[in-house]
């Protein structure tokens, strides 16, 4: 893959998003082709021109972190990309859909680090023994293209799908709580939406930190400590509209919410 396709593509995907409009997928017809390792190259320089433009990544992302999901697209490893401080909402704050395409949600549980680490062969293990604490949170999910239809090279770069992240502030350190068995409760306007459990993300969620550090490390690179780190959605992901008031409860590790303006 040549420089300029990377960056005709990484164009292609950065603009839809700076201005909030739709965008057929890449496989569809610009490139066909399209492999994960050149998603990857995509996804990099992406990344190089948000920074160019000001923008800082705050931390990585995991995405498709269901073991049910990655037998069904045919893929061994989950997917990463990164949130940027531009996407991050204060807890309790409000979003205005007008910042959106057509904005997801999903419950997540966050990882802080105390120390790097670098693959390869890291467990999950080594993950939960680097753990400062974790976290609830809420990523927001906004694909640039029609209708979420994509490919995972497709989404790939496109950053995952990033778009939002919200932090709760309640902390534990993992030995307070056993977080394959952490219960998740979804909820828009005092409705329930969606149920889950930490272990729908790789049977562990330490598991996809894992993951990440080995995969970073085919790169040279490593998770770095003191980031917050989104370990995958714990429940499927549901559509925001106007007025909504969301609610994620994550049994003994705390509860995070956000609004919703038009």
């Amino acid at each position: 893959m040549d420089e300029q396709l990377i960056n005709k593509l990484a164009d292609y995907v950065y603009q839809a998003e700076k201005e909030k409009r739709e965008i057929v997928k890449i496989t569809a017809e610009m490139y066909p082709e399209l492999s994960i390792d050149e998603a990857y190259l995509v996804q990099e320089e992406l990344i190089r021109r948000k920074q160019n433009d000001g923008l800082t990544i705050v931390g990585p992302k995991m995405g498709i972190t269901s073991e049910a999901k990655m037998k069904q697209m045919n893929v061994d490893n989950p997917i990463y990309g990164y949130v940027f401080d531009d996407m991050v909402v204060a807890e309790g704050d409000t979003i205005s859909l007008s910042d959106y395409i057509h904005p997801k949600i999903e419950p997540e549980i966050g990882f802080v680090l105390k120390r790097d680490l670098e693959g390869p062969n890291v467990t999950a293990l080594d993950v939960l023994r680097s753990t400062e604490y974790v976290f609830p949170a809420i990523e927001i999910i906004d694909s640039r293209y029609e209708n979420f239809n994509f490919t995972l090279p497709d989404v790939v770069a496109d950053n995952t799908s990033a778009s939002g992240a919200v932090f709760g502030t309640a902390l534990k350190t993992p030995d307070q709580l056993e977080l394959d068995v952490v219960g998740v409760t979804l909820s828009i306007n005092g409705e329930v939406k969606s149920l889950g459990a930490g272990a729908a993300v790789l049977s562990h969620p330490a598991n996809s930190i894992a993951s990440l550090a080995n995969m970073l490390a085919k790169k040279g690179e490593k998770v770095k400590a003191g980031q917050p780190i989104l370990s995958g959605g714990i429940t499927a992901a549901v559509r925001l509209s106007e007025g909504d008031f969301v609610n994620v409860k994550c049994g003994g590790l705390g509860d995070v919410s956000f609004f919703v303006k038009k």
